[in-house]
């Protein structure tokens, strides 16, 4: 058992993740890293919060490549809804090795005529969803002391403002940082924290077609 003076040993960064968590599987980027983790002996676990649809696709390639596909619905307008799931995927699967957490929405309303409830509900999705997601997986890494792995997915926009965009980028760039304060906190337990920021991503909630650019017509 890990105490305060026994670190645990660093994730295997050799070894694929078992039992593997990502929110946003239903599309974009978390519908890509959950194909991509996808394997024979693994637990893929993917939620959605409007596209069943795209979910249940994600999860039957999933499937297709050899691993066990758990599919749950997750708002995180209701951040607190976050621990409920991990929590039930971790029961699910025996333990939670590695979280993607790429949940997200945004707005293209002006600063001057934006709602503080508008303001309120990207901010819930993208970090205090993804604040409560993290927590709850990162506990269950250390109470399976063997380490894990979280993988935020922040945005360019973290770092470079977008017009429109003022809660969506307060909240990757809050995102950013909380991922190097975890990422400081948990690696005595052996838990890596890292963040990717990419650029725009073709999918519904960016207005484009989920679909790879060499189908496209130039």
């Amino acid at each position: 058992m890990t105490d305060e003076t026994t670190p645990a040993p660093p994730a295997d960064t050799q070894r694929p993740p078992q039992r593997v968590i990502v929110t946003g599987g239903d599309s974009g980027i978390g519908k890509a890293c959950a194909v991509a983790l996808a394997a024979p002996g693994v637990q893929v676990a993917l939620t959605w919060h409007t596209d069943e649809t795209g979910a249940q696709d994600a999860a039957r390639e999933v499937e297709a490549a050899g691993a066990t596909a758990h599919v749950r619905h997750l708002d995180l307008v209701d951040p607190a809804a976050g621990a409920v799931v991990v929590d039930d995927l971790a029961g699910v699967m025996g333990g939670v090795d590695a979280i993607v957490l790429s949940s997200g929405t945004g707005t293209a309303t002006p600063f001057l005529d934006l709602t503080l409830e508008a303001w309120r509900e990207v901010v819930s999705v993208d970090l205090d969803g993804a604040f409560v997601c993290m927590q709850a997986s990162a506990r269950h890494m250390v109470a399976g002391g063997q380490g894990g792995r979280v993988v935020a997915i922040t945005s360019v926009h973290e770092h470079a403002p977008r017009v429109g965009a003022a809660p969506y980028c307060a909240a990757k760039g809050g995102l950013g940082l909380l991922v190097r304060t975890a990422a400081i906190e948990l690696a005595d337990h052996g838990i890596t924290v890292n963040a990717v920021a990419p650029g725009e991503i073709a999918t519904p909630m960016t207005g484009q077609e989920d679909e790879s650019v060499m189908t496209q017509k130039r």
